[in-house]
């Protein structure tokens, strides 16, 4: 099957840091992918290159058959790339719907604001967060502040959904609606990047783990085979931890 979004030897340096050094790999529709590293692996900074935030300064990157390594953020988001963000930001002092519906309108492509609003309810009534929907922004609990950027996300319409440390600071129960929900938008053909720490996380929604280390792609494949890689256990708990587990020099 042929990828919709390709990495071909993707590189970002910022002056002599090479954050992003060499990258390649590609995931399918309805795909959920998850990428995984040690703080400071170039996983954020790889989402940018790919969103165009900061563009890969070599390589290519190629999405549904088109290049579109050098094309701005905005367009790259109404081609069908939407993204959270770590840090969740809202608009504090708009309403949770018309948060949403600022993405409806600026990717998603609503033909009007009554359009937009209708796209944002679904997607409120979708993330379990309509009854908040006319509550300023602000008022949120850290929980619908993660699920208001993840209906954003939706509302922008897109092909591939790009989620950085969704989970992060949820409770367990939290976490497992994130996931269902993770699991439902993938159902409808849309292609999940998962960027997440907590590795039982990964292992239990990603078809596919991709392994960074120092901006290098290290391993690549089915969870629990590349959680069983000494290159990896090596990168997240240290060698000697590696060596006791799978022999790794």
């Amino acid at each position: 099957m042929t990828a919709l979004l390709s990495l071909e030897n993707v590189s970002r340096a910022f002056g002599g840091l090479r954050a992003v050094d060499g990258v390649s790999f590609g995931i399918e529709a309805g795909e959920i992918l998850g990428l995984i590293g040690p703080n400071g692996a170039g996983k954020t900074t790889l989402i940018n290159v790919i969103t165009g935030v900061h563009p890969a300064n070599s390589g290519r990157v190629i999405y549904d058959g088109r290049d579109i390594t050098r094309l701005k953020p905005h367009q790259i988001a109404k081609l069908g790339l939407s993204r959270t963000f770590q840090i969740v930001q809202p608009f504090p002092k708009m309403t949770v719907l018309e948060n949403v519906a600022a993405g409806a309108l600026f990717a998603g492509q609503s033909p009007s604001m009554a359009e937009a609003s209708r796209e944002a309810m679904e997607q409120l009534r979708f993330t379990g967060l309509a009854s908040v929907a006319d509550k300023p922004a602000l008022s949120l609990t850290l929980a619908q502040r993660k699920r208001l950027e993840f209906a954003k996300g939706l509302a922008m319409k897109p092909r591939i959904l790009m989620l950085d440390e969704v989970n992060a600071g949820l409770n367990e129960a939290e976490i497992d609606d994130a996931l269902a929900m993770i699991r439902k938008v993938a159902e409808k053909g849309v292609a999940i990047v998962l960027i997440e720490h907590l590795l039982k996380v990964v292992i239990s929604v990603s078809n596919r783990i991709v392994v960074l280390h120092h901006g290098q792609l290290i391993a690549e494949g089915e969870p629990s085979a590349v959680l069983r890689d000494p290159a990896v256990v090596e990168a997240y708990l240290g060698a000697k931890y590696a060596a006791r587990y799978g022999g790794a020099s």
